[in-house]
């Protein structure tokens, strides 16, 4: 399972999540928790991350 999230309510999903990742513009605290850091929302990250970590394998 694959969680992406950019704010302190999204933790706890990036926690959980097999692969959990932050956006570049998340906070720090965020960013620490997850697996792997995409581009920001400005920067079409969710987009990045799903060619990544899913298309990709």
């Amino acid at each position: 399972m694959l969680a992406i999230g950019n704010y302190f309510n999204d933790i706890e999903m990036i926690r959980f999540a097999g692969l959990g990742i932050a956006m570049a513009n998340s906070p720090e605290e965020v960013k620490k928790e997850a697996d792997a850091v995409t581009a920001s929302n400005n920067e079409e990250g969710v987009s990045a991350a799903i060619r990544r970590y899913v298309i990709s394998r």
